[in-house]
């Protein structure tokens, strides 16, 4: 029997996704690609003999070859500063015109763009790149910070940069009313049993999904078995009302959904609340969906009930574009 394999994703996303305010502030050349797109939330793409006046049209980042001494980089400013914990570079489709090797720099300033008296430091040492792969590596400096420098060497191109880590958010929310889920307060995915098609960070983004790509889709299942994810919400608090958006799926939205909660200690390893999930009480019967369409529900199961872990269930599969939890902290 397989054992069954879940990803966790431990309370990590991605600051370097411009729709958290994450912008390119400088860049060595971008003369075959604009350095913007290695930050796209969407995994990148391959468009077969498409070119531009510049070359190739290639999805991320890519800089001339060099012909003085020197190397390129870009220095990119994090929408929400925080600590780094992971970070992917993402060659994909770049075969024989990827950089030789990769290495990271990080600074906190308030400025947007360093001064030159700036104090950087080396978070990955020069590490080499395959053609048309993800290269993780885990960062052990866990100070706080603004800004990122990727340098490559020499030059070449890289379709995206993932730098995994926990945003420094101010949590006096008051006594207004806010939303639990959102990445903007904090909220985080913990753990899903699948990401397929979707990344499960997307569910928390501000705003309305740009398309099926800004939402978290499964794969389909063909089976008995229902998909899963569980996160974390901005703060602990009593929810008033829920939001469950399948915006742009139209034929893979779930058939039915279902929401369960609980108040757990911050320490509990990720493993432990995977397993205990199963037993959490409901927020929301399984209720039915519908394509394209914001769902309002109100809490009638846990209102008086503090939570501040969610899991969200469909069934059997399919793709959300938003959760949002509203209510008030306490």
């Amino acid at each position: 029997m397989n054992k069954i394999k879940y990803i966790f994703l431990n309370g990590l996303i991605d600051l370097a996704q411009s729709r958290l305010g994450s912008k390119i502030v400088y860049r060595t050349d971008e003369f075959f690609a604009p350095a913007k797109r290695i930050i796209n939330s969407w995994p990148p793409i391959f468009k077969e003999g498409v070119f531009d006046k510049h070359g190739k049209w290639m999805d991320g980042w890519e800089t001339r070859r060099k012909r003085t001494k020197g190397h390129d980089y870009l220095i990119l400013k994090l929408g929400k500063h925080g600590k780094i914990h992971k970070i992917d570079i993402d060659t994909s489709y770049f075969n024989g015109n990827q950089p030789s090797k990769v290495s990271l720099d990080a600074c906190f300033s308030k400025k947007r763009l360093p001064s030159k008296n700036s104090k950087w430091v080396e978070i990955l040492k020069k590490k080499s790149t395959k053609p048309n792969s993800h290269h993780f590596f885990n960062i052990k400096n866990k100070s706080i910070f603004t800004h990122v420098k990727l340098n490559i060497y020499p030059d070449g191109g890289i379709a995206r940069i993932r730098i995994y880590g926990k945003m420094k958010i101010n949590k006096a929310f008051g006594k207004k009313i806010i939303n639990f889920t959102s990445v903007l307060n904090g909220a985080t995915p913990i753990a899903c049993n699948n990401e397929h098609f979707g990344r499960a960070e997307n569910i928390l983004a501000p705003g309305i999904g740009k398309n099926m790509g800004d939402g978290w889709e499964t794969r389909r299942s063909r089976g008995k078995n229902f998909d899963w994810l569980i996160l974390k919400c901005a703060a602990a608090g009593k929810i008033n009302k829920i939001q469950i958006d399948t915006h742009h799926f139209k034929g893979n939205y779930p058939d039915k959904c279902s929401l369960q909660a609980a108040y757990l200690n911050d320490k509990i390893s990720t493993k432990s609340i995977v397993s205990k999930s199963k037993n959490w009480k409901l927020l929301l019967n399984k209720v039915k969906l519908y394509a394209h369409k914001k769902h309002n529900f109100r809490n009638k199961l846990m209102k008086n009930k503090k939570v501040n872990f969610i899991k969200i269930n469909i069934y059997p599969d399919g793709g959300i574009s938003r959760i949002r939890a509203f209510g008030r902290a306490e």
